[in-house]
């Protein structure tokens, strides 16, 4: 009974925290002088495209069976119109070369839409290639080959040791000059090489947390060193190292929207452009950080189960 009204206590100071700081943002908004349009935003999110349908004739208009007809003042073919949504023109009318029979709309993403799908594609790609440097550069950097030990140090330290946005510009300009990269591959090779040094790490330190008696045991139970690694070292290193894991994968969702600076139309470059055409820059960069939001959130429910998944094999 205690523990309950304990527990009930401490979450409403919780609520109350929350609720006192959401009227605090709210008060502050409105000492600034500042018009708020989120009405806008919605354009921006999705829209309809309305295609308008244009006569290449002059001539009249027939209207039947669910057609629009223009037949020329001269000799020649009619021109027919067989799919339409909504008619400008009226059974009868007169209408020249140019002029608008009607017209189709469809649904289309708008540009922060189309800004997430490429933060997303990005981020996915990147983790992807991340993990297999990571791993492999972690499994390097315990090796006891000397040359391969003192590479994959050399690669960790170099690649932690710079900025991220510098390394971006060096993958872009000059080995994406050398190779012939477009820029959706420089920048996701600058994300996956630079997370993959941090990974490299979580690696190591997950590998040299398992007692080193069962590389031993596994060994001499006929095992050579790669089937113990992937049998027995992995799986458990696997489950220590995933919530760091999971803390890099959202850091590299976050550091993608430094790709913007080499003309990525990601999330935050449509926030940019966004904020340039409507001057609404209050809007756009809260619609653009609820996005990253929930990309982070839902990344990391993802890893909650998966660590519940993976206790519950134990």
């Amino acid at each position: 009974m205690q523990g309950k009204k304990y527990n009930l206590f401490w979450n409403f100071i919780f609520v109350l925290i929350i609720v006192s700081i959401c009227f605090g943002v709210y008060y502050a908004s409105k000492r600034v002088d500042y018009i708020w349009r989120w009405e806008r935003l919605l354009q921006y999110f999705v829209y309809e495209d309305v295609t308008n349908i244009r006569t290449p004739v002059a001539g009249n208009v027939e209207i039947t069976d669910k057609k629009i007809k223009v037949i020329p003042m001269q000799a020649g073919e009619p021109y027919t119109v067989k799919k339409f949504e909504t008619k400008q023109v009226s059974d009868g009318d007169l209408v020249f070369e140019g002029d608008v029979l009607a017209s189709n709309s469809r649904t289309r993403a708008g540009p922060l839409l189309t800004g997430l799908y490429m933060t997303i594609k990005i981020s996915i790609v990147a983790i992807f290639f991340a993990i297999i440097i990571g791993v492999l550069t972690g499994i390097a950097r315990i090796s006891s080959n000397p040359a391969i030990k003192k590479l994959a140090v050399t690669y960790i330290e170099l690649i932690r040791g710079t900025p991220l946005l510098v390394q971006i510009f060096i993958f872009y300009f000059f080995i994406g000059t050398v190779l012939q990269l477009n820029r959706f591959t420089a920048g996701t090779a600058a994300l996956a090489v630079f997370t993959g040094a941090y990974i490299a790490e979580i690696v190591r330190a997950g590998i040299q947390s398992i007692p080193k008696g069962q590389m031993e045991a596994s060994r001499s139970l006929g095992m050579n060193y790669f089937q113990a690694m992937r049998h027995i070292i992995m799986p458990q290193a696997l489950k220590r190292t995933l919530p760091p894991m999971a803390g890099q994968f959202i850091s590299l969702i976050k550091d993608s929207s430094l790709v913007s600076v080499i003309s990525i139309t990601d999330l935050t470059k449509s926030g940019r452009e966004i904020v340039t055409s409507t001057f609404s820059p209050f809007e756009v960069w809260f619609s653009v950080a609820l996005l990253y939001l929930v990309l982070t959130s839902s990344l990391s429910f993802f890893v909650q189960i998966l660590e519940r998944r993976l206790s519950e094999s134990d």
